[in-house]
């Protein structure tokens, strides 16, 4: 019991938990077995505050929010998941693929358009983490898309097939260190959600070098990372969709060595 009151007052100190702009004053549990902490004036369940993660894409103990609206975050990381398993496929050269036009289609309508909504929902819903990282993997799919199509003329724009290739490794750098920032917010989250932040930074890292390089093996790499990573997202996506009433497999979040919890 004592080391369940000690984490009470871990999270009733943390901002996220402050909800109707009241501060919460007051942390305890109630129930036959304390099953439910009181978070002030509100009640929650002790599972809720660890649920979906990635679902939520909230990178810290939370209780799930109370919305106007449906919860946008697993349309964003399914468009997220679908155009990165495509275009990882092309990467890994499976199946003898290696041109990776396929992938446009879906990097403009599900994993560019869909989820910069979902990033502009996230706004309406104050969680700033996945307005940030929703929107800014709608536009790295649109920015990606547009490079691939001879439309918008950026590829006609280089003589030098070298200076090309170096043209993208920096785009591809930018990557890189956006998502470093967004993987440093989520060491203290769960397995799942590092995880599959951190295989996208291993991704993006490996398709630099291959574009600096020219280096077929660290592209193919990248391949294999991304479909990794895709499946990942699909499984953080899945958490924000299944619940007890209506699937018999409810993820369970393992949280990560020094994360607060209950």
């Amino acid at each position: 019991m004592s080391s369940i009151n000690e984490d009470l007052e871990k999270i009733s100190s943390l901002g996220e938990l402050n909800y109707d702009s009241h501060p919460i004053s007051q942390v305890r549990t109630a129930g036959p077995n304390d099953e439910f902490v009181m978070l002030g004036r509100m009640k929650v369940r002790k599972s809720e505050l660890w649920s979906a993660f990635g679902g939520d894409l909230q990178p810290g103990v939370h209780a799930q929010p109370q919305r106007k609206f449906a919860n946008p975050v697993p349309i964003g990381l399914c468009g997220f998941a679908l155009t990165t398993l495509v275009l990882s496929m092309a990467n890994a050269r499976a199946m003898g693929i290696r041109t990776p036009n396929v992938a446009v289609a879906p990097a403009f309508f599900y994993g560019g358009f869909a989820q910069i909504l979902a990033g502009m929902w996230e706004i309406a819903l104050e969680n700033t983490f996945g307005s940030v990282v929703l929107t800014s993997y709608g536009c790295f799919w649109l920015s990606w898309a547009a490079i691939e199509i001879d439309w918008f003329g950026i590829k006609a724009a280089y003589d030098d097939p070298i200076e090309l290739e170096n043209a993208i490794g920096f785009f591809l750098l930018g990557w890189v260190i956006f998502t470093f920032l967004i993987l440093l917010c989520t060491m203290k989250s769960t397995v799942a959600f590092f995880s599959m932040f951190f295989l996208l930074e291993i991704t993006f890292i490996l398709l630099t070098v291959a574009s600096f390089t020219r280096h077929v093996g660290c592209q193919r790499a990248g391949g294999v990372f991304g479909v990794i990573t895709g499946f990942l997202a699909w499984y953080n996506a899945y958490a924000g969709i299944a619940t007890k009433e209506i699937s018999y497999f409810v993820p369970k979040p393992w949280p990560l060595p020094g994360a607060s919890h209950l």
